[in-house]
């Protein structure tokens, strides 16, 4: 599903004293199965923007085309667009609201009208995908471990088979080990079912590991769009704006001073050992 948003524009408060801009004329397009990383610093527009992307808040100015069509035309279907461009909040606590974990991914689904044995189907499926067994099915989603939480958040969306996943800040307070199981299985996923996937994070370490596309805010406005690679060359122009790049690119520049012969596309760990360990295989060969 592509997502085409033109001249975005976001005003909270207008026409009062408290007048302010959350994005300014803000365009892009995403086409169906890429995974886009949205990084800025806080108040940069992020959270403002994706929740423009399943008409959650409609712009001040600007339309959001999906797959062609002006969602704010008389005759879309905002209600369905919300069920294939899937949202899952910073919090999940603000949509964990069902008794058990079981109903709680079920309600996406059952909103749909579909058969009971359909909703159940969809439902199981979800939970296995985010890598949670029958065991929790009855267990209060509030009585779960923060990492739980997100993935029955997340398996309350997939349950709806969105053709768009957007994730803001799924690992926010995640230690590493749960960290990398969420993204991983995000990133499976997006592989397995051709999502398109639109990931919010703080981590340049995450959004260069995973994300195919950078899409960097600032003040409201889309001031970089690139590759991973292509984005975090700019690392003094993200140093600017508040963010950085992955520590590994600061470690590369480093070497890099010191005369060793490393590229500055360099933006994974494991990018960085594979070019290491090529050096040091070919002076060993001199």
């Amino acid at each position: 599903m592509a997502i085409r948003a033109e001249h975005l524009t976001y005003i909270y408060g207008k026409g009062t004293a408290f007048e302010q801009y959350a994005l300014r004329d803000v365009s892009f397009e995403i086409p169906d199965g890429q995974f886009v990383g949205l990084i800025g610093h806080t108040g940069s527009g992020k959270s403002t923007l994706i929740q423009h992307l399943n008409g959650l808040i409609r712009a001040t100015e600007g339309t959001i085309y999906v797959n062609g069509r002006n969602i704010y035309a008389p005759d879309f279907d905002r209600k369905k667009l919300r069920t294939q461009v899937g949202l899952v909040f910073q919090y999940p606590e603000h949509q964990l609201f069902e008794a058990d974990v079981f109903s709680d991914v079920c309600f996406g689904p059952n909103n749909m009208g579909l058969a009971k044995e359909e909703v159940e189907k969809r439902a199981r499926e979800a939970l296995q995908m985010v890598g949670l067994d029958e065991s929790y099915d009855r267990q209060s989603p509030f009585e779960l471990s923060g990492g739980q939480k997100r993935r029955v958040a997340i398996a309350g969306v997939l349950a709806m088979h969105p053709d768009v996943l957007i994730l803001d800040e799924p690992t926010a307070g995640l230690d590493p080990k749960g960290r990398d199981e969420i993204l991983d299985q995000v990133s499976a996923l997006q592989a397995q079912r051709g999502l398109t996937v639109i990931l919010v994070s703080h981590s340049m370490e995450d959004v260069a590991k995973y994300a195919d596309r950078l899409i960097v805010m600032n003040a409201g406005s889309k001031v970089l769009d690139g590759t991973p690679k292509e984005i975090f060359r700019e690392y003094r122009k993200l140093e600017s704006m508040g963010l950085s790049a992955p520590q590994v690119t600061y470690v590369v520049q480093r070497l890099r001073e010191q005369g060793i012969e490393l590229s500055r596309d360099i933006t994974t760990v494991s990018e960085a050992r594979d070019a290491i360990l090529k050096l040091l295989g070919k002076g060993s060969a001199c």
